[in-house]
């Protein structure tokens, strides 16, 4: 079975924490309109146009295969996907999400794959993630913390790449 690399978008692909004054070098800012978006400005989010081209290489490279676990859910497909340049992949669905945050779900859709996930959140919720990481432990299982006033960097990427190497 191919090894998986999940995908969260807030965060890792837009670094929503960093200040306008100091955006990572790389990300250009974008406007899209959400229906349910409260708000009637359009939500900005600073994307990097290089992450879908770096993402596809690495998954190239390493027979990765990539998939979205993010809030966005479908929309990542038809609205994020397209701006940095990524074909539309797998969605993992959070209907119903509890205070076990993603972890169920990711659970469900990796099932015995080995998985790298690219996320900021992973501390919110440590005793489901721990959970998580126990019902895994004879599983490559490798949790990529990406800071969310920095976003994705090629460090995390050639982390992914590293633990896909090491694998058996």
């Amino acid at each position: 079975m191919r090894p998986l690399l999940l995908l969260d978008i807030d965060g890792p692909l837009n670094p929503f924490a960093a200040k306008p004054d100091a955006r990572p070098p790389g990300f250009t800012e974008h406007r899209f309109r959400l229906s349910g978006w409260s708000r009637r400005k359009p939500l900005r989010m600073w994307l990097n146009p290089g992450h879908g081209p770096a993402l596809l290489a690495l998954a190239e490279r390493t027979g990765l295969e990539l998939a979205w676990a993010t809030t966005w859910e479908h929309r990542a497909n038809t609205m994020i996907g397209p701006a940095i340049g990524l074909p539309s992949l797998p969605v993992i669905t959070f209907a119903g999400a509890s205070s076990s945050w993603k972890y169920p779900a990711v659970a469900r859709f990796a099932y015995e794959r080995p998985l790298a996930w690219l996320d900021d959140d992973f501390d919110l919720y440590p005793g489901p993630r721990d959970a998580f990481l126990a019902k895994r432990a004879q599983l490559p299982t490798e949790l990529i913390r990406v800071n969310p006033r920095e976003g994705l960097s090629a460090g995390h990427l050639a982390a992914v790449e590293s633990w896909v190497r090491a694998l058996p």
